[in-house]
């Protein structure tokens, strides 16, 4: 867990004005990487109490303009944030569950992967997400599959 004072230096060197609600998220997306914003306004509340969604959303978008938090939108789910930035890494997404885990950079530094025809662009980073089953839910699926084939010879 960041410190308070390690967050504000962080918004300071951002040159973001330090405020409540500001280290609130900032803390918020730093212990629950991932997460939504729905997730991140409960935590921010627990903080604050009273603090509405939209000065969330406002403190987020800030924060990802600034490079402190990265959005990530894996397809089907909302918004995620998280506050490991500058890395290039990439995610896998569990389809059951919708888990979410860092994935270290493919191959050596950004953008990891290289473009078969850049059309001229100057690429500087490379968004990957695989997709599978997390741990849980794979052992869970393996259960269920046991479980009917046993049923079935049963019969």
């Amino acid at each position: 867990m960041v410190e308070e004072r390690a967050l504000e230096e962080m918004l300071r060197a951002a040159s973001l004005r330090v405020t409540r609600p500001r280290v609130a998220v900032l803390a918020a997306v730093n212990s629950h990487p991932h997460a939504d914003a729905d997730t991140i306004i409960g935590a921010v509340r627990v903080v604050l109490g009273s603090v509405s969604k939209q000065a969330v959303y406002d403190v987020l978008a800030a924060l990802v303009e600034a490079d402190l938090v990265r959005r990530i939108e894996p397809s089907g789910s909302p918004a995620r944030f998280e506050t490991r930035v500058g890395d290039n890494h990439h995610h896998v997404v569990c389809r059951s569950c919708g888990n979410i885990a860092d994935v270290d950079c493919a191959v050596g530094e950004a953008p990891c992967l290289h473009a078969s025809n850049s059309h001229g662009f100057v690429i500087d980073e490379a968004e990957v997400i695989y997709w599978g089953s997390c741990p849980d839910c794979a052992t869970k699926r393996l259960v269920n599959q046991q479980n009917l084939t046993t049923t079935r010879s049963d019969k």
